[in-house]
């Protein structure tokens, strides 16, 4: 919708148990909200009071950052020159999907971030160039401690390809092992669902995790069937997230451990500790994985977020 006039000036609670609303004080040097306290003596009440452990809980408002992230990808651009011809401008990536429902990558998620100390709980939206489909950047809203409300940009090397949303779903689709499952699928009868993308930042590239399910003709709760990975420009898919990166990561596994062979003789027993570290590794990323899907089927978006966060470790470990 259009709209003239947006802050993030008063945080509202519910107390649960009687029904008692709120309001505090977020932003003192609001105009507007400035009228309403002095219209309204006593309705707001400072931030300082909100107790502990409500404002751990605090989030940057996701509205809010849409409408930043729309207006920095235009003013990104610091040379006149450039910004006048448009010639860097970013857009945001948008997906359709195959019940036509739209998906603009906007994404919380618990990691930390390059030059920080310790993982924090994030809104993530990721930049793709004007007309392209790569990526270019993406942003984070912090919302941890004193750095809630800072808008971090982390731009990607020009030089350096990474794939978009968009290039990953067109892959996924194109890849001829998933086509021709998802058609077998089709061809019964059933409905096939494809979860949300998740995007997993690792280093200067992104690690895409996408669930697909399948509904029986009738049914209502639809079962997930397979797991899809992608990272840089290989895709995998299997029935787990476990599969999924053994495919996936295998290949580099094996020129690893070859250029290791050329240079010594490996031991049996270090092969044996190696290959039973990369086995665990994949046992908690697919629990890590089942156990994220739980919650958010039931709507725990702060569990579902750490079990994110630590399935981005898992997948950090794999891939150093």
């Amino acid at each position: 919708p259009s709209i003239n006039y947006i802050r993030n000036a008063v945080k509202i609670t519910v107390d649960a148990y009687d029904g008692t609303v709120t309001a505090y004080l977020a932003d003192s040097s609001d105009p507007l909200i400035q009228t309403y306290a002095r219209i309204f003596p006593g309705a707001f009440v400072p931030l300082e009071e909100m107790p502990d452990g409500l404002r751990a809980h605090i989030r940057y408002p996701e509205d809010l950052f849409r409408y930043q992230a729309r207006i920095f990808a235009v003013y990104q651009m610091n040379d006149v020159q450039v910004f006048y011809n448009r010639e860097d401008e970013w857009q945001i990536p948008f997906i359709t999907t195959r019940d036509q429902t739209g998906d603009t990558m906007t994404r919380h998620i618990i990691m930390k971030l390059p030059g920080e100390e310790r993982e924090e709980y994030i809104l993530m939206q990721p930049f793709t160039p004007r007309g392209k489909e790569n990526l270019s950047a993406w942003m984070a809203a912090r919302s941890d401690g004193d750095a809630y409300g800072q808008l971090v940009v982390y731009r990607f090397p020009k030089q350096r390809l990474v794939f978009g949303p968009k290039q990953i779903m067109n892959r996924i689709n194109q890849d001829p092992e998933i086509s021709q499952q998802i058609s077998l699928w089709d061809q019964r009868g059933s409905e096939v669902i494809f979860g949300s993308l998740l995007v997993i930042p690792i280093k200067e590239a992104l690690v895409y995790v996408q669930p697909v399910y399948l509904r029986a003709e009738g049914g209502r709760i639809p079962e997930l069937k397979r797991v899809i990975v992608a990272y840089e420009n290989r895709i995998a898919m299997d029935v787990g997230l476990e599969g999924a990166l053994r495919k996936l990561f295998e290949e580099t596994y094996k020129e690893a451990d070859s250029e290791r062979q050329a240079e010594k003789n490996v031991s049996l027993s270090q092969k044996q500790k190696k290959t039973g570290e990369f086995q665990e590794i994949l046992k908690r990323a697919q629990r890590v994985y089942e156990q994220a899907l739980q919650a958010q089927q039931m709507g725990n978006w702060a569990q579902y977020g750490s079990y994110i966060k630590e399935l981005g470790d898992l997948l950090r470990q794999e891939t150093q």
